[in-house]
């Protein structure tokens, strides 16, 4: 069967189950042994998906159809899958095993990924005993990341996310996190914290993101105006640069002992699992961020191997083609039902919209298909009281991810356990009713006024955790980044590249340099940019001569 064809059956199949309601497919009392698998402590629930088991098999014969396998196989072998900028994707290698090989023209990469985590292992021994100190002699108490995007969300969300796994030797240094390009963020902090403690991570693949460079540019000279020493002594000692960059990091005066190194075949939105993970191994420690690879690497393991037909990864990325191609639903809301994972939705949205938001084909074509949806989401608890008003009585359709653990608190006290009891009860109650609307109380339940109606039908899956642990983690977010390769070969687009990003960076430095010069009369873009930048201009003016 070619692609084509499968893809007219499935359309036909939709259409059949068109008139289908969720409440009708959950009475099979074997749904949902057909439709839930699990690999290690991570159990995939689809039966409140709008669809029946023959349904998974029409998608596995499209997924056939355009060779996933092949391409899967591509993806670890270190192919060129990145088309564009013709290079390999191999966020898979910065968690392979040191025992590992893995040849990619002509070189085996696994030792030099190690090399590069030895590294960073030492400097984070440095740090946590004490031994990296600032210009007054003093330990460093203090880490500061300055990144964006890839190099902030990434390290952010595994570290609010595992807080509680943090070793005693890691209590010493306090962490936090910088992007904003407004300095906002920044200028909040430095006021909070001591110069002669505190140490900058720069993440910067390219060590040109203007975001970054000026936050960096505002720490150093926060830095001067604290110490009379010379700036490259305060640069060697308050500064690491953590970058596929070398020689720009040390042109800005970064010494080669202080910085990190990966590589351009580590997309900014897959590169928390190599060095732009210090952040994450400085707050967890460098065991449990191993566990954190570990965990990613067995969902690896898993998706280049197992039948497709049992696999969590294709699973997932198939039901979100059946949703967005063939059910026409184009919003999807991430709900972990766990405030660890309050940076899950954020961090998800860019590594499906900025991989996936793509209309063009690998062959320059125009896509045919409808892409990536829209993603977002918050706590569940917190989105309950937000909008899951439009996900009950809206006119959207939305498919829903809801992510929770079976344990938490184990050991603690009584009333923590009951509050995790009352975060599982909130969860399974809203995909109950989402999908069974007002049948979920029973027949003749729900009330006879329209305004207080739910309609249900809105499919869901549930991602079941044993519990939230670094190996669950990396093993959670491994298993969206390969949704997302899947998808993308279902819709014949590359996601490792980000070309949509780069216009406006641009455009921004062609601006910054009018507004620098405020010779904004003379600004030649098109008319509303001209307008907007004569009225900047007029009110610093008129600030300017009332001052």
């Amino acid at each position: 069967m070619n692609s084509d064809t499968a893809w007219q059956a499935l359309e036909a199949h939709a259409a059949e189950l068109q008139s289908r309601h969720l409440k009708d497919l959950l009475a099979d009392s074997g749904r949902f042994e057909s439709l839930n698998y699990a690999h290690e402590g991570l159990l995939l629930d689809l039966s409140r998906q709008r669809l029946l088991p023959q349904t998974v098999d029409q998608l596995m014969e499209l997924a056939h159809a355009c060779d996933l396998p092949g391409w899967i196989e591509a993806l670890f072998q270190g192919e060129a899958v990145n088309n564009t900028e013709q290079r390999p994707a191999l966020h898979t290698a910065l968690r392979l095993p040191a025992s590992a090989t893995l040849q990619v023209a002509g070189e085996d990469v696994v030792p030099k990924v190690h090399a590069n985590l030895a590294r960073m292992a030492q400097m984070v021994d440095l740090l946590h005993s004490g031994q990296w100190r600032g210009y007054t002699g003093e330990a460093i108490d203090t880490v500061v990341n300055i990144g964006v995007g890839g190099s902030d969300l990434g390290p952010m969300m595994a570290c609010r996310a595992l807080d509680e796994f943090e070793p005693e030797q890691a209590k010493s240094i306090e962490v936090h996190f910088v992007s904003s390009m407004d300095g906002s963020q920044l200028a909040a902090l430095l006021e909070q914290l001591n110069p002669a403690t505190t140490l900058f991570i720069v993440s910067s693949k390219s060590f040109t993101t203007m975001d970054t460079l000026a936050n960096a540019a505002t720490a150093r000279r926060w830095l001067q105006e604290a110490s009379d020493l010379r700036d490259e002594v305060l640069v060697s000692r308050h500064f690491i640069a953590v970058t596929a960059s070398p020689d720009k990091a040390r042109q800005w005066g970064i010494p080669l002992a202080s910085q990190l190194h990966f590589w351009d075949w580590t997309g900014g939105r897959y590169s928390m699992w190599s060095t732009i993970g210090l952040p994450i191994a400085l707050k967890i420690g460098i065991e449990n961020f191993q566990q954190l690879l570990a965990g990613a690497h067995s969902l690896d393991e898993h998706f280049r191997h197992a039948p497709l037909q049992q696999n969590l990864p294709v699973l997932l990325a198939m039901i979100g083609i059946w949703n967005i191609n063939f059910l026409d639903i184009h919003a999807h809301a991430i709900l972990p039902y766990d405030g660890r994972l309050a940076h899950l939705p954020a961090y998800l949205e860019q590594l499906e919209m900025e991989s996936n938001g793509k209309s063009v084909c690998r062959d320059g074509s125009a896509s045919t298909h409808r892409t990536c949806p829209v993603l977002w989401g918050e706590v569940g608890p917190n989105a309950q009281h937000a909008f899951y008003q439009l996900l009950h009585q809206g006119t959207e359709p939305v498919m829903c991810d809801f992510v929770v653990s079976a344990r938490r608190y184990t050991g603690q006290r009584e009333t923590l356990q009951r509050q995790h009891q009352l975060a599982l009860a909130n969860c399974l109650a809203q995909a109950r009713v989402l999908a069974l609307g007002d049948a979920a109380l029973g027949a003749d339940q729900g009330s006879s006024q329209p305004w207080q109606r739910y309609r249900g039908n809105q499919p869901s899956t549930v991602i079941l955790l044993d519990e939230l642990t670094p190996r669950a983690l990396g093993s959670l977010i491994a298993l969206y980044e390969h949704k997302v390769f899947v998808q993308s070969v279902i819709w014949g687009i590359n996601p490792f590249d980000q070309w949509g990003v780069e216009l406006g960076k641009t455009m921004a430095t062609q601006l910054l340099q009018v507004l620098d010069s405020g010779d904004h009369p003379r600004a030649s873009f098109d008319q509303a940019t001209n307008g907007l930048l004569a009225a900047i201009g007029a009110r610093r003016k008129d600030a300017g001569a009332s001052s």
